[in-house]
């Protein structure tokens, strides 16, 4: 190997050795992703919730109508008669009513009129069970063949379809501990009249249905579940005494008997006890009449003209139909 080989390979290896070390005082910089979004509602709770509502469905018979308004036919109707994701259905309206491939429809069933004794309004609305979501797949003169994208239910022929309308959840941010004791906010109240799949005790992720109006409340607010203090037992205790008489019979003896009094006695008014029985409706008395129990809280999903949809996203304790909503 001549002078000029040797003097190369030293640069080389010089090069390399310098290269190194300043690499291993350069810090490596990793890349730190962005924190995933997280709604407070989504999937079957935000499209699949339903809602009361009183407006009419459609402001023209079948015929006249400008856009299609329900299901008539399904590819595969010899095979049975409940549809869900990814079967392909037909809806009445196509080029006839202006419908495009891609054009989407909420596929919707009325249940029937909402009353509750729960409830000053006597009339609340048309309870609509949301059943899911389709999508024009091909448009023909007078029907168009669409193809289920999401179910929340079965779906059957004559079942309605609505135009789509995005929905959107507010986002999660980290939330104050729930206060069980927490003041009125003194805005808007009203009361849960039902709760979605018919269920009377609802607790998290389920949807209730409370008498709070588009006039009242809007999508996105918080609302804290509440009941009055004393009042949410399913059971009660009819016919129980709360207290013991103050006696002196049911002992074994006549000659070792006590005295006419009983240890179980209850107390008595008056510093001395010579007063009549205290009761605890009694002792109700002395404390304010609006005192509460926080057993939950909840987000409005979406409101129409007497009713709001609601989520509940925390508890304390089981929930009931006929408890109290408050927005915060």
């Amino acid at each position: 190997m001549n002078l000029q080989n040797i003097c190369k390979s030293a640069t080389v290896a010089i090069f390399v050795l310098v290269s190194g070390i300043s690499a291993l005082g350069q810090r490596t910089v990793v890349p730190v992703p962005a924190p995933a979004k997280l709604d407070v509602v989504t999937g079957n709770n935000l499209y699949c919730a339903g809602y009361v509502q009183t407006a009419p469905f459609y402001t023209a018979d079948r015929k006249s109508a400008n856009r299609p308004d329900k299901i008539v036919g399904a590819y595969n109707e010899q095979d049975g008669w409940l549809y869900s994701q990814h079967n392909d259905l037909y809806v009445n309206g196509g080029a006839d009513k202006g419908v495009k491939v891609g054009d989407m429809f909420s596929v919707i069933r009325p249940r029937g009129k909402v009353t509750s004794h729960w409830s000053k309004t006597r009339d609340l609305g048309v309870y609509v069970e949301e059943l899911g979501v389709v999508e024009v797949i091909r448009v023909k003169q007078e029907v168009s063949v669409v193809r289920v994208k999401n179910s929340c239910s079965n779906i059957l022929l004559g079942d309605l379809v609505v135009p789509f309308e995005q929905r959107a959840s507010i986002a999660y941010v980290e939330r104050p501990r729930l206060d069980r004791f927490a003041d009125p906010s003194g805005k808007a109240t009203g009361r849960i009249v039902m709760a979605r799949d018919h269920r009377e005790a609802p607790t998290r992720d389920d949807i209730i249905y409370v008498d709070l109006g588009s006039d009242s409340a809007q999508a996105g607010e918080f609302v804290t579940i509440f009941r009055k203090l004393g009042k949410g037992n399913p059971v009660g205790f009819v016919g129980q005494n709360e207290t013991v008489s103050a006696r002196d019979g049911g002992f074994a003896s006549d000659v070792y008997r006590g005295g006419k009094f009983s240890n179980q006695a209850p107390r008595k008014k008056g510093e001395n006890a010579n007063g009549h029985i205290v009761t605890t409706e009694d002792a109700k008395e002395d404390r304010p009449s609006d005192l509460r129990k926080v057993v939950g809280e909840g987000m409005i999903v979406n409101v129409k003209e007497r009713v709001a949809t609601i989520v509940i996203t925390r508890t304390a304790q089981e929930i009931h139909t006929g408890d109290w909503v408050e927005i915060q």
